[in-house]
């Protein structure tokens, strides 16, 4: 068969609701192989008409706030409720090897076992935001494979998360009882585009996960108006015990169906197209800079003079890119 009738059955293997053909899918559009992106480019437009129908859920939050146990009890209860779902984890990447742990299947062990449910673990290879590179062509291929809530838990290091927001409908952001604590790690841009927050691990003290609640909300209130005019609501869980799961899903579907009504939900997948486009540009940009002989040649000079305040960095760089230029 050729490389294009092997494509094709790809894609149909995909649409058909494959999980191995899903798999492979995902592989090579996650591949970093020169000679894959045509193949990956044409896989990507062969699905697109089937994608565009799951709802698209970013989970995000510090280390050790459950995350994973959260992913799992929610995912379980949405296919005891009927949904397919698919989960998208970025592990961290090490800034040394490049190696990541990949332990998302280990710690869902319960959901992966599941015929209604794809978890799908990929590096972040050093990409800021929280979230693989790949993420979004990973998402629309578990949307053409049939996954009706496709569930995105980024790498949660510290790192700015909100890149997340940008390719989902709803922004969830867990917290820990100790909220006093946490608002000091919590960047403020993350708060923002937070369209729901979650204070998991309530059963360990229901008292200061009530008070971490009032904490949260005050705090919310006293940033800028947040971009669809309501402050998000802020809830209690138990990702271990499974309470509050309920509750927050039936929060999830009310906020979605508002923006359903309003236009504003399509109006949201309509813009993060666009930034999509352009981000790409930008960083294909970008390589091709990197890349390019001229700059190559110029650039360990022009660091070393930037570096012993030889020359303004403004000016180092208009001179790379003349040099990029012609």
């Amino acid at each position: 068969m050729s490389s294009a009738g092997a494509d094709e059955s790809l894609a149909d293997g995909v649409r058909r609701g494959e999980r191995r053909a899903l798999a492979r899918a995902i592989t090579l559009l996650e591949s970093t192989r020169g000679e894959d992106r045509p193949r990956a480019d044409a896989l990507l437009n062969a699905l697109l008409p089937a994608t565009g129908r799951a709802l698209r859920l970013g989970i995000s939050g510090v280390p050790g706030v459950g995350k994973s146990t959260f992913i799992e009890a929610l995912g379980l209860r949405l296919i005891g409720r009927g949904h397919r779902v698919a989960v998208l984890a970025v592990d961290p990447s090490s800034s040394l090897s490049g190696g990541s742990i990949l332990g998302d299947k280990t710690r869902m062990e319960r959901l992966s076992q599941q015929e209604a449910a794809f978890i799908r673990p990929s590096p972040a290879g050093g990409t800021l935001g929280g979230v693989s590179g790949r993420t979004r062509e990973a998402l629309l291929a578990c949307e053409a494979a049939g996954f009706d809530v496709v569930l995105i838990e980024t790498v949660g290091i510290g790192q700015n998360e909100t890149t997340v927001a940008g390719m989902t409908d709803l922004f969830v952001l867990l917290q820990l009882p100790n909220a006093g604590d946490e608002l000091q790690a919590i960047k403020r841009g993350v708060m923002e585009v937070a369209d729901l927050v979650a204070v998991n691990k309530a059963d360990l003290d229901q008292a200061a996960a009530t008070r971490a609640c009032a904490t949260l909300a005050n705090a919310l209130g006293g940033f800028a108006a947040h971009s669809h005019g309501t402050r998000p609501p802020v809830l209690t869980v138990s990702a271990l015990q499974g309470e509050g799961i309920d509750r927050l899903w039936t929060e999830v579907e009310r906020i979605a169906g508002e923006r359903r009504a309003s236009g504003a939900f399509d109006a949201r997948r309509r813009q993060q197209s666009l930034s999509w486009l352009w981000d790409t540009v930008h960083a294909a940009l970008l390589d091709d800079f990197h890349a390019h002989p001229a700059v190559q040649a110029a650039l360990p000079a022009l660091l070393a003079d930037v570096s012993a305040a030889r020359i303004a960095p403004p000016v180092a760089a208009r001179l790379l890119l003349d040099r990029f230029e012609h």
